[in-house]
């Protein structure tokens, strides 16, 4: 099977990219690498790639794939504040765009990562793959417009699929760190304090960016009828949170560490549970085996053995929206977010 991977060398695309490898996938790469100043430990894979932008993809770019792994976006809330009409050129218009292009090519599936930031404010329910969304970010906004566009496109041939991950964390040579587990724990290794940055309250799904690649890899997989024009919450069952439990996992898991909440702390509007009972129903091949209490422990020892600081994560490095605003002060990026050399 051949497989195009947008975004090949973020923080999901560059696990992804070895994780379809080992199943002896072909991959492609395409992306635009804007992070490549900000590699972590390890190195990326190296495999055939397009260096384009998605907004600048062409029909020829498409022919010969079987399938697409879109994951290029302007990825998390402070990036897709910075310029909510980019937001949506980039994650909706550039994605449906490129998913048009991939049906007029025969690629038969197309595996968009959406976000479980379109259930925005909702409360203490579990919400599953119905419930109402309730973006409150252009980043939200911009995924449930995608994800209605691209089902839109569905037809006998073209099958697009939905993977709605919760809040992503772990280790990935694309380190982020503007995640808040990955965020919690650099905090307290690098300053013996788990920084809230809310009031705590908020509940969030997390889920491993390895986990998240085997969801890609069993929807991948799965036959036509399994997947076909739906949408899938990935993320474990088990695995929801208060940002305030979760910094309680993390000052266990660091030696040391109290926690801590920021002078300017408040409440975030942003707060939802997912049912995941659905991906693991209908993707056997879907086989997660992370939880918040291992992610905090494999960040700690990352995080220790890199002897990570506070201008690392709250600079530039580690946080999308740090590196970007670099690139533009360096005048390497246009006020569109393309390169200016």
């Amino acid at each position: 099977m051949r497989v195009l991977v947008t975004g090949h060398k973020g923080f999901i695309g560059s696990v992804m990219v070895p994780f379809l490898q080992a199943r002896d996938v072909d991959v492609v790469g395409m992306d635009t690498d804007y992070f490549r100043d900000c590699t972590f430990l390890g190195t990326l894979s190296t495999i055939p790639e397009i260096a384009c932008d998605i907004r600048d993809v062409s029909p020829s770019h498409l022919a010969g794939f079987d399938a697409v792994i879109h994951l290029a976006a302007l990825s998390n809330d402070p990036l897709g504040d910075f310029d909510p009409q980019l937001t949506y050129d980039i994650n909706h218009h550039a994605t449906v765009r490129l998913a048009r292009f991939a049906r007029d090519a025969g690629v038969s599936r197309f595996l968009f990562s959406s976000s479980c930031s379109n259930y925005g404010a909702s409360g203490d329910g579990l919400l599953d793959e119905s419930a109402p969304f309730n973006p409150v970010t252009p980043y939200g906004i911009s995924k449930v417009r995608a994800e209605g566009d691209l089902l839109d496109l569905a037809s006998d041939e073209f099958s697009p699929v939905l993977l709605r991950s919760a809040t992503a964390y772990g280790v990935s040579p694309r380190l982020r760190c503007d995640i808040v587990l990955n965020n919690l724990t650099a905090w307290a290794v690098a300053t013996g304090k788990v920084l809230i940055k809310s009031d705590g309250t908020p509940w969030r799904p997390i889920v491993h960016v390895e986990d998240i690649c085997s969801a890609f890899a069993a929807a991948l997989d799965a036959p036509r009828e399994a997947v076909h024009a739906q949408a899938f919450n990935v993320a474990r069952q088990e695995e929801n949170y208060r940002i305030r439990d979760l910094a309680e996992i993390v000052q266990s898991s660091v030696p040391g560490a109290t926690v801590e909440f920021a002078g300017d702390a408040g409440p975030d509007a942003r707060n939802y549970r997912v049912d995941a009972s659905k991906i693991q129903a209908k993707l056997p091949g879907f086989t997660p085996r992370w939880t918040a209490r291992d992610g905090a422990r494999q960040l700690y020892e990352a995080f220790t053995q890199a002897a990570i600081t506070v201008e690392d994560f709250e600079g530039w490095r580690f946080r999308r929206i740090g590196q970007i605003k670099r690139l533009m002060d360096c005048e390497l990026l246009g006020s569109d977010l393309r390169w200016t050399a």
